[in-house]
């Protein structure tokens, strides 16, 4: 059949539009008449556009072409404001308006039923359907008046002149499958109600008219609509036609031909009509994601800033760029990322139509409007793109953590009590305090004070006062959250968020929004939740909209964290929006489960970035639960960044000096000792030390990481570095090979690669900078210094090595006064150390003191030697020709001298340090070379080594700062009690045996106690660079295990220390402490 809908040649409707809303008066209706057919609008309720339409006046009517009956066809107005600002109106024609129609009352109805229907309308075409989503339910008045409309067509024989015969229904609402919905509920009330063609409904020839004569389309519709001033909503004002005003899903050609030409889709009209299925699905999915996704991360953001408009985004001052900025990087990073592996359709194209209607400049929308129902539009709206996103391994950026949290905080009641008897809640916006959004309403206003506005459903705002009304039914489930008892609890959103009526750490607020994110009634992501593949990635974004949430809900304002994300700075980085949302989770670990054990040292804990900058607000609040101090602690602690005050580290500019790569880790003294431990008999230290260094790599790899597992604290730090490095398939395999292929393609950049491999272990290992041991009697590192110093990174820093002064090894100390020109004198000595000093500029002279080393008791203090002993180096053969020597004594363990107090080389070290106001770092308690075979590997420790030498030196030299750690676990109580007693000593570190995670737990425990934070909790003694990975990321773990203990005693005691108090304790300890020690001067 042939559409012929023009064929009653005098004006007489042949179409229905069942309700009056703007959207169906400004797209529909226009539409219909474009397709030369002839719409009637009948109201559901009420007869006020009725009344209105018929009593314009014949004014409008003379605008008509071949208009024959004005009686018959009147005119309402549409404004459009178009992107220059100036509006036009359309007069768009209505038919059948001799009478007003509606459905309100019973005697109006039965006008419709029995006057319009049979006596007007020869032929229905189309029924519009412009009703709202509560209408659209079953048993709902909206759907027994559309079934009495369709009976009444089929009992007085309308026609139909559509291609198929077929009445079609469209509907103006964008509930999904909305046409599939409207016809079970339908012909639900067709079959059940006995008052269509008698009893038995469900074989009358009305359910088969249903059936057979009726199509009920899906449809999508998207056309941003308001309505004139002054009009009381009769005059719709909209933005221009989109290119999807109405997508009409048709899969057998049932629509008016005329109704899907192109001339609808190019021209003004904006229809679209979808013939494959899924083809609307696809639309209906990209409007949900693209605009309406969009228009929901902002418009919270915009409500909260007291952006009233969404016209503003067309500024090109102000917020405007910012929160451009912010939803194209949302939509470019996630929207179109999921997008891509979703749709075949051109996404850009869509996002590139709806960012231009969102900037236009004269047609803004109420962003206090686009809130409403909010909790659920995170779900419907910004939750499909997370879930493809997580399903295909892909990440949420900081921009999808930002919106959620922005509904979370929109949705937040300033006040612990439940919704008031309108229900409504109360929030306070940005930049106000909490309190103004417990303000009650005034029922008089003194002159100039503001008044509050409506803006939808009885809700208000009052600017001036700070605060807004808002309503959420979302339901969360607390059965989720970490409970021993496993009982679950159903609460309001809005009533678990006001309950927590005070500022909280990001760690107190992870448990409720895991619950919304996972309520049918808000984020929908339960599945993301319970599957092993997408849980991690899911707990990571829960998290990460915790940090961003607490932020807001402190007071940290809202533009204020996206201007934060924009400068690429900090967390950020250099990539801003685009960083993954993990960056900004709280807490030491960002993969941790919910209510994981932050106390757990049995992992590493990696050097990551503190999602919350010194200026926040956040850091003036104290942690609210033992959760909380967890959290707090390990995110600082592992934030810190370290001063590695004592390493063996040389800068890639020295050249082969700088160790580096998978052979120096395996090969590094602890597990060489380690290896031969496990070594057959037929490898000897002389044979293994005479092998390639790779070749006994090889043989330690075999030994300890693939015949035996490397659980020893050595072993587990390679293992925790190159896993930290990206090879954890390599370790998974035991592939030595490609660790090493790793590692060749820095090697094959040569010192630029050495350079960079440096510049990443600095970064991965949270270390500022390194204090490396600098021993100028090496001829092989002197030549880095001299004649010309290398250039090298402010990452190391230098410190003297002068272990033959306190050593007392004259032999040493002669061959390099002779080798470097100097006198073979006290004083040629002292010009020799401090020239040394100007070379170098180093942080500290620093020693390991010899096994026997010892400082004699007496009157130290009094002793006042400003002289040297003449006669000390005029013995025979003191001074020897050693020009061109290495002078390597200091570090092979040769046994030294025993000094004393009238030890001429103690007074000169003394004196260098005071001339030239450095500390002395020494190392106390080595027992050099107890196994000579195993060369560097086979030094010792002794068991009890003379503490109280410390504290003669302290004594004797006040002028003199000195930098202390013993290698003996027996000595560090005495230790402790030393660095109370004497301010020019400073404890550091836990050294070589010690570097244990048992005993660094130990020690730290103890020097808490006892010295507060007035130590440097660890140096990494570090020979490969690789090491400061572990070594960090180990002594992070067990010190934070420590610290968590300390401060929830603290916190039991009574003193709620706040977030910037904990993260400048730990700061001490990572580093500053030392600092501050050092910057102390004794010389006065």
């Amino acid at each position: 059949m042939t559409n012929n809908s023009n064929n009653n040649g005098n004006n007489k409707p042949d179409s229905i539009c069942v309700g009056s809303g703007r959207f169906l008066r400004s797209v529909l209706v226009p539409a219909l008449n474009a397709a030369q057919l002839h719409p009637t609008i009948v109201q559901t309720r009420g007869t006020s556009f009725g009344n209105y339409i018929k009593n314009r006046g014949a004014d409008s009517n003379s605008k008509t072409n071949n208009n024959t009956n004005t009686d018959n066809v009147k005119y309402y107005e549409v404004d459009t404001v178009q992107y220059d600002g100036t509006t036009s109106t359309e007069e768009v024609p209505c038919y059948g308006c001799s009478n007003v129609w509606s459905l309100g009352k019973d005697e109006d109805k039965a006008q419709v039923l029995q006057e319009l229907i049979p006596t007007m309308m020869e032929y229905c075409n189309v029924i519009g359907v412009g009703v709202t989503e509560a209408g659209l339910s079953k048993g709902s008045k909206a759907m027994m008046d559309l079934t009495d409309v369709l009976y009444a067509c089929h009992s007085n024989n309308v026609k139909c002149s559509n291609p198929q015969g077929r009445i079609c229904v469209i509907n103006t609402d964008n509930v999904p499958q909305n046409g599939s919905t409207i016809q079970s509920f339908v012909m639900h009330h067709a079959v059940s109600s006995s008052c269509y063609d008698g009893e038995d409904a469900s074989s009358s020839s009305f359910v088969d008219f249903l059936r057979d004569k009726v199509v009920f389309h899906n449809t999508m519709v998207d056309r941003i609509t308001s309505q004139r001033e002054g009009s009381n909503g009769m005059v719709p004002l909209c933005e221009p036609v989109p290119a999807k005003a109405l997508v009409i899903e048709d899969l057998n050609g049932d629509l008016p031909t005329a109704l899907s030409s192109q001339s609808l889709t190019n021209g003004n009209f904006g229809v679209v009509v979808r013939k494959e299925k899924g083809q609307l699905n696809s639309d209906i999915a990209l409007k949900l994601r693209v605009a309406n996704g969009t228009h929901t991360a902002v418009a919270h953001v915009m409500a909260l800033c007291s952006l009233l408009l969404t016209d503003i985004l067309s500024l090109e001052q102000g917020p405007g760029p910012l929160l451009v900025n912010y939803l194209d990087a949302f939509f470019v990073d996630q929207i179109l990322v999921a997008g891509k592996l979703r749709f075949a359709a051109d996404v850009q194209a869509v996002y590139d139509d709806w960012r231009k209607r969102l900037r236009h400049p004269s047609f803004g929308l109420s962003s206090f409007f686009i809130t409403q129902n909010g909790a659920a539009k995170g779900g419907i709206r910004i939750a499909p793109t997370v879930r493809d996103l997580f399903m295909n391994d892909q990440d949420a950026s900081v921009t999808t953590a930002y919106a959620f949290a922005a509904i979370l905080r929109f949705l937040t009641p300033a006040t612990p009590v439940g919704a008031a008897e309108n229900g409504c809640y109360r929030g306070w916006l940005d930049g106000s305090s909490r309190s103004s959004g417990c303000t009650k309403s005034k029922t008089t206003l003194d002159e100039g004070e503001s008044q509050d506005v409506e803006y939808a459903d009885g809700m208000r705002y009052n600017l001036d006062e700070g605060w807004y009304e808002f309503k959420c039914t979302c339901q969360v489930q607390l059965s989720l959250l970490s409970s021993s008892s496993g009982r679950s609890t159903s609460i309001a959103l809005c009533d678990a968020l006001g309950a927590m009526a005070t500022a909280r750490q990001p760690a107190d607020y992870v448990d409720v929004i895991v619950a919304y994110l996972t309520s049918k009634d808000g984020g929908d992501m339960q599945d993301l939740y319970d599957n092993a593949a997408t849980k991690s990635s899911f707990l990571i974004l829960a998290k990460a909209v915790a940090t961003l949430y607490a932020r807001m809900v402190a007071g940290d304002g809202m533009l204020k964290l996206l201007k934060e994300m924009e400068s690429n700075a900090g967390i950020y980085r250099k990539i801003g929006f685009k960083e993954s949302c993990s960056v900004i989770v709280d807490g030491g670990r960002a993969d941790a489960e919910v209510g994981a054990d932050d106390n757990d040292d049995s992992r590493p804990l990696h050097y990551r970035p503190s999602p919350i900058p010194s200026g926040s607000k956040l850091m003036n609040v104290a942690p609210n639960s033992d959760l909380s101090i967890a959290s707090i602690v390990s995110a600082e602690v592992a934030a810190a960044s370290v001063i590695d005050l004592h390493t063996h580290l040389l800068p890639p500019s020295h050249g082969m000096l700088c160790l580096w790569g998978i052979d120096e880790l395996l090969t590094y003294h602890y597990l060489v000792a380690e290896f031969f431990m496990t070594a057959p008999p037929s490898i000897s230290p002389q044979s293994f030390y005479a092998l390639e260094k790779k070749e006994q790599a090889n043989l330690i790899w075999q030994a300890l990481f693939v015949d035996r597992s490397p659980i020893s604290e050595a072993c587990r730090g390679v293992v925790t570095t190159l896993a930290a490095l990206g090879l954890g398939a390599a370790l998974t395999k035991r592939d030595l090979d490609e660790v090493r292929k790793y590692y060749q393609v820095f090697r094959d950049g040569g010192l630029e690669g050495a350079e960079k491999f440096s510049e990443l272990v600095y970064r991965l290992s949270g270390v500022q900078y390194a204090v490396m041991t600098n021993i100028p009697f090496n001829v092989a590192e002197a030549r880095h210094w001299r004649p010309q110093k290398k250039e090298y990174p402010l990452q190391y820093r230098s410190a003297l090595r002068v272990d033959p002064l306190l050593a007392g090894d004259r032999n040493t100390i002669e061959a390099a006064l002779k080798s470097s020109g100097y006198e073979a004198t006290l004083d040629g000595a002292r010009q020799y150390f401090l020239d040394w000093c100007d070379t170098m500029s180093p942080e500290y002279l620093m020693a390991s003191t010899p096994h026997d080393f010892f400082v004699p008791d007496g009157d130290l203090a009094g002793v006042k030697k400003t002289g040297v002993n003449a006669g000390a180096l005029k013995e025979p053969f003191a001074f020897v020709d050693a020009s061109g020597a290495e002078c390597n004594a200091c570090e092979e363990g040769d046994v030294p001298s025993v000094i004393d107090e009238d030890s001429d080389f103690l007074t000169l070290l003394m004196k260098v340090c005071e001339e030239r106001d450095l500390p002395l770092a020494i190392k106390i308690g080595a027992h050099r070379g107890v196994n000579p075979d195993l060369q560097q590997a086979g030094d010792g420790v002794v068991a009890f080594a003379d503490s109280q030498m410390l504290a003669r030196l302290c004594t004797r030299f006040p002028k003199v700062r000195f930098l202390a750690t013993f290698l003996s676990r027996n000595n560090q109580h005495e230790a402790c009690v030393l660095a109370s007693k004497f301010r020019n000593l400073h404890i550091y570190g836990c050294w070589w045996f010690c570097n244990n995670p048992s005993i660094i737990k130990e020690i730290s425990t103890m020097r808490v106690e006892m010295l507060g934070t007035s130590f440097t909790a660890q140096h990494s003694d570090a020979r490969v660079l690789d090491q400061l990975i572990y070594k960090w990321s180990h002594s992070r773990s067990v010190i934070c295990s420590v610290l968590i203990k300390e401060y929830t005693k603290l916190q039991a005691s009574g003193w709620l220390a706040n977030r910037m108090e904990i993260r400048r304790d730990i700061r001490r300890l990572f580093g500053e402490s030392y600092c501050e020690f050092m910057s102390k001067s004794f010389k006065v």
